[in-house]
């Protein structure tokens, strides 16, 4: 067995105007306050003497590292990110950046807004554009049936609404 592991598919590259500002504000966070803290503690650990055995200079080093891990990863898709801050020219089809609602097989309605992979994760109904979700309802319109293919089977879902605007 090899320990050999494919490199993981690229991610889209699209981000809302909101994901966008979320991702700079936290750029400017760990560079401005988080990295310089956590400089100052490292620091104050390497000046209480034996460093091989002081836990918190360690630990320091090593939040220091995932740092800056982070602030390379943000600004290299921030560089390269194409922003989409205007709806489609056919506001009627799903698009990046549209808010849906869908409703299941039991009547249930479930809103999600199609957003790039990287503003996922920090507040519900959010869907990532490269989700089997998301990708299937690129293109479809309102009274559309949609079908996803789950670990759990298929599930069917309708298009009820369209909209890009939060309201």
């Amino acid at each position: 067995m090899s320990r050999y592991r494919p490199p993981a598919p690229p991610k889209s590259n699209y981000l809302t105007a909101e994901g966008e500002a979320r991702l700079r504000q936290e750029l400017d966070y760990l560079w401005r306050d988080e990295r310089p803290r956590v400089t100052r503690q490292v620091s104050d650990a390497a000046a209480l003497g034996d460093r091989s055995e002081n836990a918190e200079y360690i630990y320091g080093k090593k939040r220091l590292r995932e740092i800056d891990r982070r602030v390379r990863y943000l600004s290299k898709r921030l560089e390269s990110a194409v922003v989409v801050k205007d709806p489609p020219s056919d506001p009627s089809k799903i698009y990046f950046g549209a808010w849906v609602t869908l409703e299941d097989e039991d009547g249930e309605a479930h809103t999600f807004r199609i957003v790039g992979p990287d503003e996922i994760g920090e507040s519900e109904g959010l869907i990532s554009m490269d989700a089997p979700l998301g990708k299937s309802l690129f293109g479809k319109q309102v009274d559309d049936e949609i079908r996803v293919r789950a670990p759990s089977g298929v599930t069917l879902y309708w298009v009820t609404d369209i909209r890009y605007t939060d309201s």
